[in-house]
């Protein structure tokens, strides 16, 4: 263990442990190395004379309960045949091992006893720096220092053995509360700011008469009652709060635990739910809990004034609770800020009954940014404010984040700045979906199926909403629906899309398939119906109500074939009452008879005079039948012209 050789005498042991109890180290120290030189002369066998003296000297002071061992050494140390053994010099000792010596004899101090809680510097065999025996050599400077160092340390690990008291206090309060010991130390956990609150409360207590002689755990789990935080956190918890919440709500008080009931009571009866009270509470800001109820009411009672219904109130506090940290001149500000926009009261409630974040999540200067931003597109100061009415949710998209990209890839697909101004009033949550995600994927979908990027461009321009739809649950069963049930073939899928991209928007059951059947019924082929889809593609949206009087006109009435309707499915989007009837009496009167196509695409103008040119034909036909031309009638040489006949009477209505 010592660098000293290995048989010690007993005396010096003795001596050591004898001059320890009754002398300071340093003396104890001195002694037992001048003790040791004085053994070494009765070992060395040049002056047997004073050796024995010595060892006679000696026997006489060894202790009683040591006899044995050293009656053992001393029979092993006179045998003949046992070479002497010489102590080396105390000079020759090094300085490091003097050191060691030195430190092993302050090690082996008595134990002072400890009790629970006890404070006890414990010496580190392999602490060199720090030893007690080092402050013997080191120097003065820095030795004050030091000390200073050694006093902080000690403070601190006393206040951490205080404050693992006042932590098992608390969670002997709660495990009386009836709750159970994982949830009483998983929120003391998360207490470290309130356990220290208790802890300074309960030294404070001692300046008091009555808790003077009291000691620090009585005064602690006095301070837990009279705070009524075993209450509070059950009160909470039945609100349906988390241990997390309700510890972070507990050390936001700062021991006002009486301003969490006030709060989560006034939110109560503005219709906040349980579920949301822990969310407000923690999300309203740090000084929500030092604010009173009569400000928080003013500011409730200005948006109600402002279009805000009563029983709305519980669920926009519980969407904004930044609302609540607002002072009543900067919530009049961001209502103004609306209203300026040419709202009413209608349309700003709504507004903030749809998107509350709206008014208090964002800055001031986001909200100016973002609304100058939109101003780019032409709109004016009014637009901007009917567009927010009926879709805030703008606010909530970034500038940098998702316009600026989506409006430069819409420039990339030919879409210019009326066209996005279009395609942002009609529809304004293409400005909120992602790009990457919703908008690029759909896209690419109809490049796949053959529509060309111009025309995607005027499809987008023309349909917005499609941008919106899923392109997994929405637009591909479309797609399959038309080319398998609907005749549509891949050649003219994409022409049908990029006519008629309403047709996405669509219910298959509801409508389309509901179409198609009726179609089919009426005769029409497979092949042929979706010959007509390519050509006129609204065909499938239109109500079976309004298309049965059309094609029952067309068949009884006019007495066209069904193929009339095959080459011409335009025919049932015009007005009945509107057009067709009208132009089809001039063509009785005039007794003529035009094709569907001729006879309903034009204006009123552009149909009276293919009438009478019609009339002029037909008269040159009577006159030339009259003067003894051939029967047979020469082809029209008009395509619009049909056989110039006169039109039998039953044509016309009575």
């Amino acid at each position: 263990m010592l660098s000293c050789p290995q048989h010690h005498h007993p005396s010096l042991h003795i001596h050591v442990r004898h001059s320890w109890r009754h002398s300071n180290p340093t003396a104890t120290v001195s002694s037992c190395l001048s003790h040791a030189k004085n053994t070494q002369q009765y070992q060395n066998p040049e002056n047997p004379t004073i050796a024995a003296a010595a060892a006679a000297t000696h026997v006489s002071i060894l202790r009683t309960h040591n006899a044995k061992s050293t009656g053992l050494l001393l029979h092993h140390l006179k045998q003949p045949g046992h070479p002497p053994e010489t102590l080396p010099q105390l000079d020759a000792i090094p300085q490091e091992e003097k050191v060691k010596l030195q430190e092993m004899i302050l090690i082996t101090k008595k134990r002072i006893p400890q009790f629970p809680g006890s404070i006890s510097q414990q010496i580190a065999p392999n602490a060199n720096i720090n030893s007690p025996l080092h402050t013997l050599f080191r120097d003065d400077n820095n030795s004050e220092q030091k000390e200073e160092d050694a006093d902080e340390e000690m403070v601190i690990r006393a206040l951490e053995i205080r404050r693992k008291v006042t932590s098992e206090i608390f969670k002997q309060a709660m495990m009386k509360g009836k709750f159970g010991i994982t949830y009483s130390t998983n929120l003391a956990n998360k207490l470290g700011d309130f356990l220290d609150f208790v802890m300074i409360e309960a030294a404070a207590l001692k300046t008091l008469p009555e808790f003077e002689f009291t000691s620090f755990n009585v005064r602690a789990r006095t301070v837990i009652d009279d705070l009524k935080v075993v209450p509070l956190v059950r009160w909470l918890k039945h609100n349906h709060l988390s241990y997390n919440k309700i510890a972070k709500l507990i050390c936001m008080s700062r021991g006002n635990l009486e301003s969490i009931r006030r709060l989560a009571e006034w939110l109560k009866s503005i219709h906040v739910k349980g579920d949301f009270l822990g969310a407000v509470l923690m999300k309203a800001g740090e000084n929500i809990l030092e604010r009173r109820n009569e400000g928080l009411e003013e500011i409730v009672e200005y948006l109600e004034n402002n279009g805000v219904r009563r029983d709305w109130m519980g669920y926009v506090m519980s969407r904004c609770p930044q609302l609540l940290s607002y002072s009543m001149e900067e919530v009049k500000i961001r209502v103004a800020f609306f209203l300026n926009m040419g709202m009413n009261e209608k349309d700003f409630g709504t507004m903030v009954f749809e998107y509350p974040r709206v008014l208090g999540y964002f800055t001031l200067e986001e909200m100016n940014q973002k609304v100058n931003y939109l101003k780019e597109f032409g709109l004016s100061v009014e637009d901007v404010g009917r567009l927010l009415a009926f879709r805030p949710h703008l606010m909530g998209c970034g500038i940098e984040e998702r316009w600026k990209p989506l409006v430069k890839y819409l420039y990339y697909l030919g879409i210019s700045r009326d066209g996005m101004k279009r395609m942002l009033i009609i529809k304004p949550m293409v400005f909120c979906v992602e790009l990457e995600k919703t908008i690029v994927p759909k896209v690419r979908f109809f490049q796949d199926i053959g529509i060309w990027d111009d025309a995607i461009g005027n499809m987008l321009v023309k349909f917005p909403p499609v941008l919106t739809y899923s392109l997994y649950k929405k637009i591909r069963p479309v797609i399959i629906f038309l080319m398998t049930k609907a005749g549509v073939t891949e050649r003219n899928i994409g022409k049908v899309i990029a006519l008629g991209p309403e047709l996405l928007g669509c219910s298959i059951v509801n409508k389309l398939e509901i179409n198609v059947k009726y179609f089919l019924s009426l005769g029409i082929r497979h092949q042929q119906l979706g010959e007509m889809i390519a050509d006129f593609p609204m065909l499938l949206r239109y109500n079976i109500e309004l298309l049965r009087p059309k094609y029952k006109y067309l068949r009884q009435i006019m007495i066209r074939p069904l193929q009339d309707l095959v080459e011409f499915p335009r025919f049932l989007s015009y007005s009945l009452e509107g057009r067709i009837i009208p132009r089809h009496k001039v063509m009785v009167e005039k007794q003529i008879n035009l094709k569907l196509r001729y006879m309903l695409a034009c204006s009123d103008e552009e149909f009276m005079e293919k009438v009478e040119t019609a009339v002029k034909r037909r008269q040159k036909f009577e006159s030339a039948f009259v003067n003894g031309a051939p029967h047979n009638r020469p082809a029209a040489d008009h395509p619009e012209e049909e056989m110039v006949v006169p039109c039998p009477e039953t044509e016309s209505e009575s």
